[in-house]
């Protein structure tokens, strides 16, 4: 296989400008991001069972002193929806997929987490 999943998978926040760099567009969260409009959202697909649960989003908070904790526990969550991981990967098998997330944090987020369980499990 060509070029490796770090390649492969980049992350966007929802109010950036979408570029035709960022390939398929999937977004990862359970709510719509606030204030963009899905006609300039180019948003391919939109995949709300790998983000975290409304009970883990709320406890998380993005709260920094939280992250690691809610790594596992996302984590944990993801591999409970083993179809939807095994589509993502499929779409990042056949080229680029940017992960698309609304929180303001470009460090402590879903997305980050859901990119770094792509790259370790299979």
């Amino acid at each position: 296989m060509g070029k490796k999943i770090s390649e492969r998978v980049k992350l966007k926040r929802a109010y950036e400008t979408p570029d035709t760099d960022d390939g398929m567009r999937v977004l990862v969260d359970r709510l719509w991001p606030r204030g963009v409009k899905k006609s300039e959202a180019a948003i391919d697909l939109w995949m709300k069972e790998l983000a975290p649960s409304t009970e883990l989003r709320k406890w998380f908070g993005h709260d920094p002193a939280r992250w690691d904790e809610f790594r596992k526990r996302y984590t944990a969550e993801i591999h409970e929806h083993r179809d939807e991981l095994d589509r993502l990967r499929g779409l990042i098998a056949d080229g680029t997929v940017t992960l698309i997330y609304s929180a303001h944090d470009e460090t402590h987020n879903d997305a980050v987490v859901l990119k770094e369980i792509l790259q370790t499990h299979r």
